[in-house]
């Protein structure tokens, strides 16, 4: 039996950040590593700027994720006015560059996706050199230090996280755990109302069979959303494991 700390995530609009070239920002269907990480770190208090505490988190704390729904996509366009780079012209507030001469101001495009309506459970268990306890982040996710969000400052969740401590024999049942429904009084009013897709998808990090000791239809891949830097923005590569599940299948 593995202690986990199990926790939802739900909002109306969500955005969980991939690869980002020139001016588009798109989104995953589910939230990587790093924006757990994140999460936990804004619940605990832990700031980007804290390398040691961000080192800390990262290195304590193994990750899985149930996708139960990814949500519809959303593109919101966005036009950006900002001053041209001038030598010896500092800008050191959105005031300043407002205020720049016209003549020198500007347009920058970009689109950023979302996913609406995304409803997700996080799975959370502890590594051989933790420096943190499942207790802390639990009590740190029912009362954060710094404001909660899924990925933008935009998307707060809208319904509690609900997390809770629990053993299970296999991670597939702690990620299979069941919560009050968002919607309605059970799980098929929550299952019409949102309109959950009939396939589920799992994703996590250890090994192929890790999951439920099944390593049948299960697909890999690197992923680049291990945190190493969070003042640089600085992103490593980890291998995930995904397997896709009809929803009436799961246990």
């Amino acid at each position: 039996m593995t202690e986990y700390l199990v926790f939802r995530l739900y909002a109306p609009l969500a955005s969980w950040g991939e690869a980002a070239v020139g001016e588009s920002r798109p989104t995953a269907t589910y939230p990587g590593r790093g924006a757990i990480i994140g999460l936990l770190g804004a619940a605990l208090g832990v700031r980007r700027d804290d390398d040691e505490g961000q080192r800390r988190l990262r290195d304590s704390v193994g990750i899985a994720i149930k996708q139960r729904s990814p949500g519809s996509l959303m593109r919101d366009y966005h036009t950006v006015q900002v001053p041209a780079s001038q030598s010896k012209v500092i800008y050191r507030t959105r005031r300043d560059e407002l205020n720049a001469p016209r003549k020198v101001i500007n347009t920058i495009l970009s689109s950023r996706d979302y996913r609406c309506d995304g409803l997700w459970t996080v799975a959370v268990w502890l590594m051989p050199q933790a420096k943190v306890a499942l207790e802390e982040l639990e009590q740190a996710l029912k009362s954060p230090y710094f404001p909660l969000y899924l990925g933008r400052k935009a998307c707060p969740p809208a319904a509690p996280l609900a997390p809770r401590r629990e053993a299970f024999s296999q991670l597939r049942d702690a990620l299979d755990a069941s919560f009050l429904p968002l919607c309605g009084k059970d799980q098929e009013d929550e299952q019409k109302a949102l309109r959950l897709p009939e396939n589920v998808v799992y994703a996590w990090e250890g090994d192929a069979e890790a999951l439920d000791g099944n390593g049948r239809g299960v697909e890999s891949s690197d992923v680049w959303d291990q945190p190493l830097n969070r003042r640089r923005w600085q992103f490593g590569p980890r291998i995930e494991y995904r397997r896709v599940v009809r929803a009436r299948e799961e246990r």
